[in-house]
């Protein structure tokens, strides 16, 4: 048994539903047709240089449709696909997810709530699209009356990495200290907050990314992210990559094995790894996908590894 209370080798997401939930509980992505500071033209009109919204969006996601409409459909997907899951959490996954007036937020997110199975949210959003008025109509939502209960929710930020250099350098539109202060804040409400982060883009060391985990460590965050660096397809960074390959070191499946062992023996413990890799369609990458496997087989060769190094997450924090 591990500090977590299982013998996996690190503190996954599945015992982390079954501790706060009881039972499996499946999210179920929405994209609600909002934006983004960094592209509208009040922070940029380009984006993040590496942002595809479209390559992580599943079938049913489509703005077109009413959030009812695209939850009822994902939760006929996952019933066929994941049969044990009963109950449901709404993911609200494309573009940045508080970035709408703040009534439009609470008719969306109530919409989602009032869907039978749906027993909480997930918000995927931006560190500088989060305020404390954003919080007060999600602790609103949270204590709505007809449940028993506080309705879970749960703030996904993107944080992409710790370091100035690179957000500027991605155009990510806003430097660590801002999404420091979103999580901190997040955290002072009471929220289980989620972060975000890559491995592998442009400017980052090994040692540089390596450091990064005593720094996230430090952050009062609930879950984490990690994806490998993919370069997307009709994206400024697939333009730099093609004119400069060698300004970008892709890590190989082996490599990034290895890598993300080491980066999370030093990573607290407490936190919980929601995925250790990022998995798209093929048709999307300009860099080559690893062998074309599935992030269930990606996470196998991982545990496996664990294993043979006989180590776990913190065992160096």
């Amino acid at each position: 048994m591990f500090p977590w209370g299982d013998n996996r080798r690190f503190n996954s997401y599945s015992a982390y539903f079954q501790r706060e939930f009881g039972s499996r509980v499946q999210k179920i992505s929405i994209d609600a047709g909002f934006s983004c500071p960094n592209r509208d033209g009040t922070i940029s009109t380009g984006g993040c240089t590496f942002c595809r919204n479209d390559a992580f969006n599943p079938s049913y996601c489509n703005p077109g449709k009413s959030v009812r409409q695209q939850i009822e459909e994902g939760i006929e997907f996952h019933q066929r696909r994941y049969r044990r899951a009963k109950s449901y959490l709404a993911y609200f996954q494309a573009f940045s997810n508080t970035y709408k007036p703040i009534d439009e937020l609470e008719k969306l997110y109530r919409e989602a709530l009032s869907i039978d199975g749906v027993i909480g949210l997930v918000i995927g959003t931006r560190p500088d699209c989060i305020n404390e008025e954003i919080l007060e109509i999600l602790k609103h939502v949270s204590s709505r009356t007809d449940k028993a209960c506080l309705v879970p929710i749960i703030l996904e930020l993107g944080v992409e990495s710790v370091y100035d250099s690179t957000l500027l350098r991605v155009n990510r539109g806003h430097d660590f200290a801002c999404a420091k202060r979103a999580i901190e804040l997040v955290h002072s409400y009471g929220f289980h907050c989620g972060g975000h982060f890559i491995f592998g883009l442009p400017g980052e060391t090994r040692d540089m990314m390596l450091n990064a985990a005593d720094i996230i460590s430090e952050l009062p965050l609930t879950t984490v992210k990690f994806h490998q660096l993919q370069i997307f397809k009709d994206t400024k960074m697939a333009d730099e990559y093609l004119a400069n390959p060698s300004d970008f070191h892709l890590f190989t499946l082996e490599d990034y094995i290895e890598f993300v062992i080491d980066f999370i023996e030093r990573l607290n413990p407490n936190i919980v790894i929601e995925r250790f890799a990022g998995e798209v369609p093929p048709r999307y990458l300009v860099s080559k996908p690893w062998r074309n496997l599935r992030y269930d087989q990606v996470l196998t060769l991982i545990e496996k590894r664990l294993e043979e190094r006989n180590t776990y997450q913190g065992k160096k924090f």
